[in-house]
């Protein structure tokens, strides 16, 4: 069976050379190449790698059943008919290909980020690709003259000329007489009025809004109170002309929110970053050499592949296996596993005046149409039974998928319909393909780690964390510290065996309505106790960020998140009812993957924390989570109110909870979700730790 495998991946590979498809990467040019760095204070590897980093140059046929679906790509044709992009990408190799083992990690960038390489992945022998899909050229994705191996990757696409349309903006938490810009997280909104006159759009502020979307207090700004300029102390209104930024007559309030619609032209066709990341990771897999003959740097050394993605990464696997990209022109399928980590949705890319950096704050798309696997129907919102997984059932191209969530996504990143449907009155079925695992009371992929990082006066901070987002906040809780490195670098092994072995992982372990572990998301529901440092009734029923039924307009499509969005800002239809896992007395949740941290706990982990002031002050802190420390005595327990038993009541001793983190990571262990090394790691850093010291 091996020599039969091998012979067909070369096959594939002299096939591909000879008889390119009709979307292909026709040109590749390498830019740089590096030695890999070895980490400060670290030994190098086993295996020495290199760095490759450069441009692919590729072409559509927009006519093609696999491209048709991106919305307005025939608007962006060459005088051809063709249809082209330039991605740049980043290669992690071994300098001696012989000895790479194969397995081919398909990245997909965060805003242009690559996330680090794994130094386990190294060890194997792996190769990691990492290409560009975010075409909105604004910020980190911002088109350049060439890659490098540490910069951010970008994607040049072509616009649909002659277009216009409405879009929305928004400057949340900003003061002073200084203009602001229009940001989506963190990044400008990636389109420009038309005009600068003000006349022609509608500038809003509000002085609240509810997680359900009630807006309070809301007032129009005159059109002659701003302009499109940057301004300051120096240079006041109206200023200097500007599209990107908005300058106030009376200077902006911090404690509003200031909103504006206007008319934009030539939108980017965004939904062309789907094919484009098909495309080259089919290039890299199969092809030897582009139409000029230069060599594919890794051809002949992929045998098996496995792309995964974090956050907005993960959403952009969901929706991009959803519309079908997994099924290569060449009608084979391009990846044999998908990891779409830490993300609940489908990114918000494929329809006209897309702003895919959102994180589904109010107004943002994404969590439209299915986010389940199989059919299901959405007789909340009215669509028909539909799942992420038809259109590579009907290809034969789905590959094999692990995903992995915590806390923060439930609270704040919409994650629960996945589980529930919209209704949420049912557990939705697993294909068997699929394998789900809960890292309970964690925040947005993991904390610091570590133990005494939840010690008061040791490693805990003092002050609460940044809330993540446009400007967000600042929370009122420090950060969760709760790691989920550890039990990612199981799923990692795990993982290679399913997709290289056919060996197949634990069983799917997240928590569900069958064993009582979901229930409505506020605090009487899920059985939150009250707490020091928090308010008596948080987590309240408008507390946690709920999925909005929008309306985006006639000619949007809301079962593929495709279409013409028309409706700036969206009518809200309703808000959807949203679970969230039950907790134990500590307040920790249940449900979940064995994690030692949360057997052994030094406090309450939540998925959430509160916003301290401005805009959003009282309400969640977006997506960030908090964590309350366990008094370490009984006497300091009763004197700060605290139900918990304290650390003393709990362990003893110093020895003593050496001991339960011990028994928690013969646990871990026991059920696949921790690695032998990473065992030892924990029970070290236990014995080092300042905890009953």
């Amino acid at each position: 069976m091996k020599t039969i495998s091998r012979a067909l991946v070369v096959g594939t590979l002299v096939l591909a050379a000879c008889h390119p498809a009709a979307a292909r990467i026709t040109r590749i040019v390498i830019d740089e190449t590096i030695p890999m760095p070895v980490p400060a204070g670290k030994a190098p590897p086993l295996i020495a790698y290199e760095q490759v980093a450069g441009r692919a140059f590729g072409e559509m046929d927009p006519k093609h059943p696999a491209n048709a679906i991106i919305q307005d790509i025939k608007l962006a044709k060459d005088a051809d008919g063709k249809v082209r992009y330039i991605a740049s990408f980043v290669i992690y190799k071994p300098v001696d290909m012989a000895k790479a083992s194969g397995m081919l990690w398909h990245d997909v960038p965060n805003r242009g980020r690559v996330f680090a390489y794994a130094p386990q992945e190294q060890a194997f022998g792996d190769i990691m690709l990492a290409s560009a899909w975010q075409g909105d050229n604004a910020g980190q994705t911002a088109v350049r003259d060439k890659a490098t191996a540490s910069g951010m990757q970008f994607l040049q696409v072509p616009v649909a000329k002659d277009v216009t349309g409405k879009v929305l903006g928004r400057i949340v938490n900003r003061s002073g007489p200084n203009s602001q810009p229009l940001l989506v997280q963190t990044n400008p909104v990636p389109y420009k009025p038309a005009s600068l006159d003000t006349k022609k759009a509608k500038l809003t502020s509000r002085a609240g809004e509810t997680q359900s979307g009630k807006v309070i207090a809301e007032v129009t700004i005159a059109a002659n109170e701003w302009a499109w300029a940057r301004c300051d102390a120096a240079n006041p209104f109206p200023g200097t002309p500007d599209p990107t930024h908005i300058c106030l007559k009376n200077g902006f309030d911090a404690n509003r929110l200031y909103q504006v619609v206007f008319t934009a032209v030539d939108p980017y066709v965004l939904g062309i970053g789907f094919a484009a990341w098909r495309d080259v990771g089919a290039f890299f897999k199969k092809s030897l050499a582009d139409d000029n003959g230069t060599s594919n740097p890794i051809a002949r050394a992929v045998t098996h592949s496995i792309t995964r993605g974090i956050s907005q990464s993960g959403n952009y696997l969901r929706g991009w296996l959803h519309l079908g990209f997994n099924q290569a022109e060449d009608g084979g399928m391009v990846h044999d596993g998908m990891w779409p980590i830490i993300a609940g949705r489908r990114i918000a890319l494929n329809f006209r005046w897309a702003q895919p950096d959102g994180v589904l704050e109010l107004y943002q798309a994404g969590s439209e149409g299915p986010q389940w696997w199989l059919p299901h129907p959405d007789k909340v919102r009215g669509l028909r039974a539909a799942g992420i997984l038809d259109r590579c059932t009907k290809s034969n191209t789905c590959p094999k998928i692990i995903e992995h969530f915590g806390s923060a996504e439930v609270w704040a990143l919409k994650l629960t319909p996945e589980w529930v449907g919209t209704d949420a009155k049912q557990d939705l079925p697993l294909p068997d393909n699929v394998r789900r695992y809960y890292i309970a009371s964690t925040n947005h992929n993991g904390g610091v780690g570590g133990f005494d990082t939840s010690l008061p006066g040791v490693g805990l901070p003092k002050t609460g964390a940044t809330c993540p987002g446009n400007n967000f906040g600042t929370a009122v809780l420090p950060a969760n510290p709760v790691s989920q490195r550890e039990t990612t670098n199981a799923l990692r092994v795990h993982f290679r065996n399913w997709v290289m072995k056919g060996t197949p992982p634990p069983p799917s372990r997240y928590p569900t309505l069958a064993k009582g572990e979901l229930a409505d998301a506020n605090k009487v529901a899920i059985g939150f106790p009250t707490l020091p440092g928090l308010r008596p009734t948080v987590p309240e029923p408008d507390f946690i960020m709920p999925v909005h039924d929008y309306d985006w307009g006639p000619r949007f499509n809301a079962l593929d998140g495709s279409g013409i969005v028309s409706n700036a800002p969206p009518r809200i239809r309703k808000s959807l009812k949203m679970l969230a896992p039950k907790v134990d007395a500590d307040g920790n949740e249940v449900g979940g993957v064995p994690v030692p941290l949360l057997d052994a706990p030094l406090g309450t982990y939540l998925g959430w924390n509160v916003t301290a002031g401005g805009f959003h002050k009282d309400q969640i802190c977006n997506y960030v989570g908090g964590m309350i420390p366990l008094a370490r005595t009984a006497e300091e327990r009763k004197t700060a109110n605290d139900p918990r038993p304290s650390l003393q009541e709990r362990y003893g001793s110093h020895e003593g909870y050496v001991a339960a983190v011990k028994k928690a990571t013969e646990r871990s262990l026991a059920e696949g979700f921790l690695l032998p090394e990473d065992a030892a790691a924990l029970i070290t850093a236990a014995d080092k730790s300042a905890v009953l010291r």
